[in-house]
């Protein structure tokens, strides 16, 4: 019962040290399109290595458009991501990404035709309450932050839910490592056509240090997210995982206090204890409901 759901948040959460790797690589003079572009390169070597290595069998394509559009979507969320970094903070680029809890629980409703269940609904509004103290925007002023800013940062967090929509879509006839190696191949295709692909063969990759960075955001922004999400989204559906996905807002806060040397106020923590209260709230009383329903049926 609890497997599923554990992939989704540890997936989301791996995803949350994105915005904090890509700040570092600015901070060591890398732009933001090539600390992306270095992602996805990596991201696909490691996909085909793991391909190479645990699969017996030919690379399947069956059922590869809606692999192409996973890959597509994956590297949307990245460049648009990595642009809103250049003009916003790394805690406000974070906060409009989470916005994908609620376009993706959006999303369910128009593809599903029915509206969210109430357990769904509250969870959402705790969570919603809980950004803003926790990505510590309160009494900020955010009236200079450019207009490209939100535009980027909104375009990421809809690609994102995008992206769990259709990854949510299972394809048969084809193991999870061969959907990885070609989500990430599209994904890496996208940084070709619209970052900084020369990096790979300039020199910047490999001689200035740029693939410390991306070998890391390569692991923890494609690798492990999109594995456990193409083995996890299609048990959990996508309301429940936009709500699971919503553990990347605390992580991110907390990595950032770690390498970034951001302050963390009472107020953040008490925001981050709200978001953790609202992801937990429709497992617990879904578990409740089974345990009384037993107990019934029992009696």
């Amino acid at each position: 019962m609890y497997l599923y759901p554990l992939l989704v948040v540890i997936a989301a959460s791996s995803y949350g040290l994105v915005s904090t790797i890509i700040k570092l690589a600015m901070r060591s003079g890398f732009s933001a399109s090539e600390a992306v572009t270095s992602q996805f390169f990596f991201g696909f070597c490691i996909a085909v290595c793991i391909f190479i290595l645990t699969n017996r069998t030919k690379l399947s394509f069956n059922g590869v458009k809606i692999l192409i559009l996973a890959g597509v979507f994956t590297g949307l969320t990245n460049i648009f991501y990595g642009l809103s970094l250049n003009y916003l903070p790394a805690s406000l680029a974070v906060v409009l990404l989470f916005q994908f809890t609620w376009i993706g629980m959006l999303i369910s409703c128009i593809t599903k035709r029915k509206f969210p269940s109430r357990i769904e609904l509250i969870s959402l509004i705790i969570l919603v309450a809980g950004t803003i103290p926790a990505a510590g925007l309160i009494d900020v002023d955010l009236s200079q932050i450019p207009f490209q800013g939100w535009l980027w940062g909104l375009a990421a967090a809809l690609c994102y839910s995008l992206f769990l929509f259709v990854n949510g879509r299972a394809t048969t006839n084809m193991n999870t490592t061969n959907r990885l190696v070609l989500v990430s191949f599209f994904a890496f295709m996208m940084s070709v056509v619209f970052q900084s692909p020369e990096v790979i063969w300039n020199g910047t990759l490999f001689s200035e240090g740029l693939w410390i960075y991306g070998l890391i955001l390569g692991l923890f922004g494609m690798i492990i997210p999109v594995f456990l999400f193409t083995i996890a989204v299609p048990k959990v559906g996508l309301s429940m995982s936009s709500i699971l996905g919503a553990i990347e807002l605390p992580i991110a806060v907390m990595v950032s206090v770690i390498l970034l040397s951001e302050n963390v106020t009472s107020l953040q923590i008490v925001g981050i204890v709200t978001i953790l209260l609202g992801m937990s709230l429709p497992t617990m009383l879904t578990r409740n409901i089974l345990l009384i329903k037993k107990k019934v049926v029992q009696h």
